[in-house]
């Protein structure tokens, strides 16, 4: 259920940032797929520094869910289904979901799995680009989308380009590479009722007409936004299928062996001296009412526990710990009883 930690304890450059390039980019994201899985010691290996473990922790693992699984599975049959269409003939997907509930991380752990598959398929080979990864900037035109890519491929964009201009060194260069996987996060951004928002949709159709390649979007509640709506929105629900990526539910006795399967997994991987084997699956209901199974406030609350732990020397994770970290509004505030009313005070009989 869990997949490894991305990356070995970070340089002190790497802490200041001056060694981080951000996925959007091409640079960044091959140093996001080709960062070697993290092997952490034992935890009582005296070798491993408090910088280190700190380093860990912060970064900490990726956990599956059945709700990743489900999207990587309807991703690869689009693939499979693509793979010999032609034009508007091609799908795509559209995962969808409240905010923090792991929408990009499936992007990017999506994105890697197949791009390193085709890197062991084709060993050695640099005139390929299989994935491409971006997100919608705020208030996008056409042009500010179609820069995104041309960034992403370092693409330089001279001042007198106009917006055709660099659509066609786009999707040149990406036929040329063989792209065969386009991710774009945050498309809830995208409002189809302005006029730059429909045209910013009317481009994204271009592209994937042009880019033979299979598109999978990702955006908050991107189902109640306005992407989908009128004509334009309905070109788009006709193409592309929409995966819910939610909160995981507690409600049955199925549900509930789901996320206690998740917090023992996120448990193993602790590092903490003296923590007791166990305390987080006991305290799995708990866990789930502080988080409301959101796994972006579930990742959150044991990081910081465990940063917490380390810092002031008890090196391990108990409820009253947990119950001191504060999380997000959103979590904080679902995670409160409901307030009752006081009942009103009964005038005088007469």
């Amino acid at each position: 259920m869990v997949a490894a930690p991305h990356t070995d304890p970070v340089p002190e450059e790497g802490r200041r940032g001056a060694a981080y390039a951000p996925p959007t980019t091409r640079d960044g994201w091959q140093q996001f797929v080709g960062t070697p899985p993290l092997r952490p010691p034992p935890t009582g290996d005296e070798d491993w520094s408090l910088e280190e473990r700190l380093d860990y922790h912060s970064r900490f693992v990726v956990l599956t869910t059945p709700a990743m699984e489900r999207i990587s599975l309807a991703v690869r049959r689009l693939m499979l289904l693509n793979r010999r269409q032609q034009g508007t003939a091609r799908r795509g997907l559209i995962v969808s979901g409240p905010p923090t509930t792991g929408k990009t991380t499936t992007l990017l752990e999506m994105g890697r799995t197949f791009e390193l598959a085709e890197q062991r398929r084709h060993p050695g080979r640099t005139d390929h680009l299989p994935v491409v990864f971006l997100a919608v900037p705020p208030a996008s035109t056409p042009k500010m989308l179609v820069s995104e890519f041309a960034r992403f491929l370092n693409i330089p964009i001279a001042i007198r380009m106009n917006q055709a201009q660099i659509t066609d060194a786009v999707c040149h260069l990406l036929c040329q590479l063989g792209t065969a996987l386009v991710l774009v996060d945050d498309v809830h951004l995208l409002d189809t009722r302005t006029r730059a928002g429909a045209e910013t949709s009317d481009q994204m159709k271009h592209l994937g007409e042009r880019i033979p390649a299979t598109f999978v979007h990702a955006g908050v509640d991107v189902e109640a936004s306005p992407l989908l709506n009128g004509p334009r929105g309905a070109q788009l629900a006709g193409r592309f299928t929409l995966l819910r990526n939610t909160a995981l539910p507690c409600g049955t006795d199925e549900q509930r062996a789901i996320w206690l399967d998740l917090v023992t997994d996120m448990e193993e991987a602790l590092r903490l001296r003296h923590h007791t084997h166990g305390t987080l699956a006991r305290h799995a209901d708990y866990l789930h009412q502080r988080t409301g199974g959101v796994m972006g406030s579930l990742s959150h609350l044991i990081r910081e526990a465990a940063l917490t732990a380390l810092l002031d020397g008890s090196e391990k994770i108990t409820k009253r710990l947990l119950a001191g970290i504060q999380l997000d509004i959103r979590a904080e505030q679902q995670s409160r009883p409901p307030r009752r009313r006081a009942p009103r005070p009964r005038g005088p009989v007469s």
